[in-house]
């Protein structure tokens, strides 16, 4: 099934010059006539001689874009904008293929689009605020992304304002946003697929509404959205920053999810990755780290991973789990710093070294863990 059309619209303003190297950027200008192959749709339909399909899901970790208005920081990933003659789509470059491919795009939007400077009180003191001027959505329509989380502990950056004005952004975009009070529904090959999204840091045992904890709203929510569409995948922004592996708490709220009806959960929030389970015949995703970070020039671990997983649906429109893979990236496309291009690893052993990270605290840490990290498809 096709995601979208390019637009002619789109074409002329994507004649620039930018990377595509998959490995690292070069100073090599685009053709048009190389923008329009690599953005032509793709039909990358799967389908079973008994006439089964498949849904292709993929999800990613944290999209921050932009820099601090207040603090007067960011001021580097400017500059990479300004490299790229304004056009914020230089980021994706490398992965939009994977995106254009896919039937969902999912990721954790991890800020705010809005031009205000307005920062609450409770927010003042912190280290880093993110924001990008609305007209940067493009970022995600341009680039075959569907779908954004909006519960973590950046979006409230610049208050109620800024809140707002994203969530209008967005949808005057066409993309889809979930919150701990939003559902998200979006429609692919004739199944709809349900969205929810928490912040946990802090939350798991707290009062939420009528509700006696965050674990009792979840497990409610789940179950009434599971009544109602076959699909659903649960976002949680959890866990402690900078570990690899899952807290008691991440997993007793992860198991929860599936145990009430969840279909996928994926998490992020420690800028690390982290390894997944398989409960009940469910993956949860602990941590899928950065994505597209601006929020640190050059972290101590550059490495993170994509993951994407394929749902069976039959005849009969009974949909079972078909397996997973992981996409192994650097949150850069150069060596020596963070320039906001998220590309596929194209070195075995530095794959291998991912893979064997996963899998050791998958082991250590997971009462549930995979067995294997598939690099491909197995049909």
């Amino acid at each position: 099934m096709f995601k979208r059309i390019a637009s002619l619209l789109l074409l002329l303003l994507l004649i620039f010059s930018f990377s595509v190297s998959g490995a690292e950027l070069e100073e090599e200008p685009w053709s048009i006539e190389d923008y329009i192959e690599q953005t032509e749709e793709k039909e990358n339909e799967v389908i079973d001689p008994d006439g089964s399909w498949y849904i292709t899901v993929t999800c990613t970790g944290d999209l921050t874009v932009g820099g601090d208005n207040y603090h007067h920081k960011g001021k580097k990933f400017y500059q990479e904008l300004k490299k790229n003659n304004d056009n914020i789509s230089f980021t994706m470059v490398n992965v939009r293929d994977i995106f254009r491919d896919d039937d969902l795009t999912l990721v954790n939007f991890e800020g705010t689009l809005t031009d205000t400077k307005f920062v609450p009180n409770n927010k003042k003191g912190n280290d880093f605020l993110f924001n990008i001027s609305p007209k940067y959505v493009s970022i995600l329509s341009d680039n075959f992304i569907e779908a954004v989380c909006l519960e973590n502990n950046h979006v409230m950056d610049h208050g109620e304002e800024g809140y707002n004005e994203t969530k209008e952004t967005l949808k005057e975009a066409g993309i889809l946003y979930s919150t701990s009070t939003e559902m998200a529904v979006f429609d692919v090959k004739g199944i709809q697929i349900a969205m929810l999204s928490y912040l946990c840091i802090d939350r798991y045992d707290k009062p939420v509404g009528e509700f006696a904890t965050l674990y009792d709203k979840v497990a409610s929510d789940i179950q009434l959205a599971k009544k109602y569409y076959p699909l659903v995948i649960v976002s949680f922004h959890w866990g402690r920053e900078l570990d690899y592996h899952p807290t008691d708490n991440q997993k007793k709220m992860g198991r929860l999810a599936v145990d009430s009806g969840a279909d996928l959960v994926v998490g992020h929030h420690s800028h690390r990755i982290n390894p997944i389970e398989l409960y009940n015949g469910v993956y949860i995703c602990y941590s899928l780290g950065n994505f597209c970070f601006s929020g640190n020039q050059k972290p101590d671990d550059m490495n993170s991973y994509i993951f994407q997983t394929r749902f069976r649906i039959t005849k009969h429109l009974d949909i079972s789990n078909a397996g997973f893979r992981i996409i192994p990236i650097k949150i850069t496309s150069v060596k020596d710093r963070n320039n906001y291009v998220p590309t596929p690893i194209t070195d075995d052993l530095i794959k291998e070294g991912i893979v064997n990270t996963l899998k050791d605290n998958g082991n250590k840490y997971l009462e549930y863990p995979v067995d294997e990290y598939p690099l491909d498809w197995k049909y």
